[in-house]
């Protein structure tokens, strides 16, 4: 017998019977929704964490900070600095396409009367360049030194004279980085001297004026990763450093057992830009086991994603409770048929009709249940799904963060319907076997 032919009978057959069929197919609708809304959940739980980190950094990163190596031989730990020579060979470390050195100097910055003291951190052109900017443009390497100022930052300044700023009267400060001159005062050692009327005998400390390079997209109330940072292009720091207090020690510039300063540069950290986020633990455990301090989003997605792992499969459990019991009663419905056509049965056999068509007619009949089931089920779930998304505001709700919070892939609506004629052939696999097994004398007899 023909495909089209079994396929042709198997339909006409549940249409005979269209109420226990659509009953039946309800079942089907219910479990498939259930399972792809619930899964959809957990995917989109899983995202929405995913995103929520993505927005406090770049999840490709490794931080790292200065170690230290332990001499037997001494009660002291030797500290392991991060200097240029470390830095190259961080890069040749596999699966690492950057190293940025972060060199950090406190100073004061003062527009007019408001004034705040910072820090202001050079980086490499790379990392600047991951900087999402709402006004300016990047500095490039060469240039005079410029910079780019966090969104947030502007929250920090105070009036000069009456000490208020804008966690005092909620308004924000008269600061305008872009269009007027910014002083910034390095030697903040002498600055603070030669606060008390010049009794100490120390001049206050020379202003240099540095332009805005820009600043950070967003609002003072939107936060993220560079939100209170203040960055410079990192050769235009150390050069500004060198001008200004020549042989002298830079502030935060460890000094040899003598008091001189290094003649290098000593890091405060570096960052590790790894080329995939899966190679990201492996990348951060090489540089732990060269001694240094070392950490990454990835130590707190990892505890997440088990956590959402437990989440989700939780959920699909609930809803694979439902689609078991729809395939009770596809079970149920091939049983029923069966006791039915009997007769019907006996006269197929008679006719010499070969047991696997009579086997595959009723698989078709229990598979096209799961077939009609999974694709409006489906269709259900997309529905569910728009809604929780646009009206109930779940994501917002739950993670704090806008998204959609049921995410239904490609994937997961391909398999939702395989599934649910693999369960519906499933339960119609025993019902179809003893169908074959009928005596076709004792069939046709039957009434």
């Amino acid at each position: 017998m023909r495909f089209l032919d079994l396929l042709t009978m198997s339909v006409n057959n549940l249409r005979r019977r269209k109420l226990r069929t659509a009953l039946t197919v309800l079942g089907v609708i219910i479990g498939v929704a259930s399972v792809v809304i619930m899964v959809s959940l957990g995917i989109g739980l899983n995202q929405l964490m995913l995103e929520m980190y993505s927005s406090y950094g770049d999840m490709t990163t490794v931080t790292i900070y200065s170690g230290s190596r332990f001499d037997s031989g001494s009660s002291d730990s030797d500290p392991m600095y991060l200097t240029d020579d470390v830095v190259e060979q961080f890069k040749r470390l596999d699966h690492v396409r950057g190293v940025s050195p972060m060199l950090s100097v406190y100073v004061m910055l003062k527009q007019g009367l408001y004034e705040t003291t910072t820090e202001i951190t050079g980086v490499s052109q790379e990392y600047l360049e991951n900087i999402p900017l709402g006004q300016g443009e990047i500095p490039q390497r060469g240039d005079p030194m410029k910079l780019i100022y966090g969104n947030c930052v502007i929250q920090w300044f105070r009036n000069s004279k009456t000490g208020d700023g804008y966690w005092d009267t909620q308004e924000l400060p008269a600061v305008d980085f872009m269009n007027k001159p910014m002083f910034v005062i390095f030697d903040m050692d002498a600055y603070y001297q030669s606060q008390g009327g010049g009794e100490s005998g120390v001049k206050p400390p020379k202003k240099y004026m540095i332009e805005a390079a820009g600043v950070v997209e967003g609002s003072v109330d939107d936060y993220n990763n560079y939100a209170y940072s203040v960055y410079t292009e990192i050769e235009g720091l150390k050069a500004q450093l060198k001008q200004i207090f020549k042989k002298r020690p830079i502030p935060n510039q460890p000094t040899n057992k003598k008091g001189k300063p290094y003649p290098y540069f000593i890091y405060n950290s570096a960052v590790v830009f790894v080329d995939d986020m899966e190679n990201v633990t492996e990348v951060q455990k090489a540089i732990t086991d060269m001694g240094y301090q070392a950490n990454s989003q990835m130590e707190w997605i990892e505890q997440s994603q088990q956590t959402y792992d437990m989440i989700q499969l939780v959920l699909g459990g609930i809803g694979a409770i439902s689609l078991f019991v729809a395939a009770i009663g596809i079970a149920n419905t091939m049983m029923m048929s069966i006791y039915e056509r009997t007769k019907e049965i006996g006269v197929i056999k008679v006719l010499g009709c070969d047991m696997a068509n009579i086997r595959n007619m009723f698989l078709m009949e229990s598979g096209f249940i799961g077939f009609m089931g999974g694709v409006i089920g489906l269709a259900i779930s997309f529905a569910v799904s728009y809604a929780m998304n646009n009206f109930l505001g779940l994501g917002q709700a739950m993670m704090g963060i806008e998204g959609d919070i049921s995410r239904i892939p490609l994937w997961l609506a391909g398999s939702a319907v395989v599934f649910a004629i693999f369960v519906g052939m499933a339960a119609g696999f025993f019902p179809s076997l003893r169908a074959m097994k009928l005596s076709p004398l004792a069939a046709i007899r039957n009434e």
